[in-house]
């Protein structure tokens, strides 16, 4: 089995030891991806840029999604993103989970972490 690894050249990639998406077994596997900004919607969306990135890079894409995990340190922040969410998915939305948790820096307001076909 041939195994592809992609990466965005984020910050955490180096220090922690991992890539950013990895092609394998025909899905392409990324990682939990936090983004930039100043609420849980901008961070939302920067965080999708940098997985749909992943993904075009894999030669996949948001439309061949089928598993989305969703982390929020603060629940009743997750409905301001669902507009934006239902936008990226569209006709094509993937099984998904929402956990409450705490993120690796107090700033980060969600992370998204997605599984789609190679």
């Amino acid at each position: 089995m041939t195994i592809t690894r992609i990466s965005s050249g984020g910050e955490f990639e180096a220090k922690v030891g991992y890539c950013r998406a990895v092609v394998a077994g025909g899905f392409v596997h990324v990682a939990g991806t936090v983004g930039q900004g100043d609420d849980v919607v901008a961070q939302c969306k920067s965080a999708l840029e940098t997985i749909g990135a992943a993904l075009e890079k894999a030669g996949s894409g948001f439309e061949k999604a089928v598993r989305v995990n969703y982390y929020l340190p603060d629940a009743a922040e997750f409905e301001p993103c669902f507009e934006l969410l239902a936008e990226t998915f569209g006709a094509n939305p993937p099984a998904a989970t929402m956990i409450e948790c705490n993120l690796i820096d107090p700033k980060f307001r969600i992370e998204i972490e997605l599984t789609a076909l190679a």
